[in-house]
């Protein structure tokens, strides 16, 4: 049987750490595996939470001096992985626990299962019209710039499941950024990806970590990816900009 690593970055999830690895251990009971919790120096103390449950569940935990972004953690987790199989997710219950099995079985005839939001099947709860229009755009983006995105409904997603020996030939291009999945998908070129609906749940404790920062550094991964990118986008926002000042002078 193959070995599961859980790949869990966090900051500031005191309030969700013990509920998602009991979980976890729950639905991964029937399988060899380990969670590892990627921590950026939370001041709620998440990572003195996640190291008291390891006497119960096999968590190790991995702590950084402070916020170094989504993708670097994910790859911090890789690098110390033991299992065949990485699992990665947030650590804020608004990934079930629950389809970590479903997306693991798939990996039989996939080299990645994306869990998506965008397939029939998936779905969002309790989003504001901003923060879908937000998502949205953020996978049209990916779609027209990227043709390793094309393939997929919810390229962006956070919840996903590969092979080791794939997720290796990753290197991160934007450390400090948020959407590795992006990244893996343009650089290491996954063969057969499959996607496994699942409905995005709200928060189970804290606040959102989206800001304008993830936004821009969703921008400045694709002028790193993609040359032609920083044209197209610029002309986009100039073609934006000029349509708002022919409104405003109407």
């Amino acid at each position: 049987m193959k070995t599961i690593t859980v790949i869990l970055p966090t900051y500031n999830e005191k309030e969700n750490i013990v509920h998602v690895i009991e979980q976890l251990a729950e639905n991964l009971k029937n399988y060899d595996y380990e969670i590892i919790v990627v921590d950026d120096n939370s001041p709620d103390g998440t990572a003195d939470v996640a190291e008291s449950l390891k006497t119960k569940y096999p968590v190790k935990v991995i702590r950084r001096p402070r916020k170094l972004g989504l993708t670097s953690a994910i790859y911090d987790g890789l690098v110390n992985a033991s299992g065949d199989v990485i699992v990665v997710m947030d650590a804020d219950l608004q990934h079930p626990p629950s389809l970590v099995p479903r997306l693991v079985s798939k990996l039989e005839n996939c080299d990645i299962v994306i869990a998506s939001r965008y397939i029939k099947g998936g779905g969002i709860q309790e989003w504001s019209l901003i923060r879908r229009i937000v998502s949205i755009g953020a996978i049209l983006i990916a779609r027209i710039l990227l043709s390793e995105c094309r393939r997929v409904k919810d390229p962006v997603s956070g919840f996903f499941a590969a092979r080791r020996e794939l997720l290796i030939k990753w290197k991160p291009i934007t450390p400090e950024g948020y959407k590795a999945l992006v990244e893996i998908l343009a650089t290491v070129k996954p063969r057969k990806i499959c996607e496994e609906p699942y409905v995005f749940k709200s928060r189970g404790g804290g606040s959102s970590k989206l800001s304008s920062k993830i936004i821009l550094s969703y921008i400045k991964l694709f002028f790193k990816l993609r040359a032609r990118a920083l044209i197209l986008i610029s002309m986009a926002v100039i073609a934006v900009t000029a349509a708002l000042l022919i409104i405003l002078h109407l």
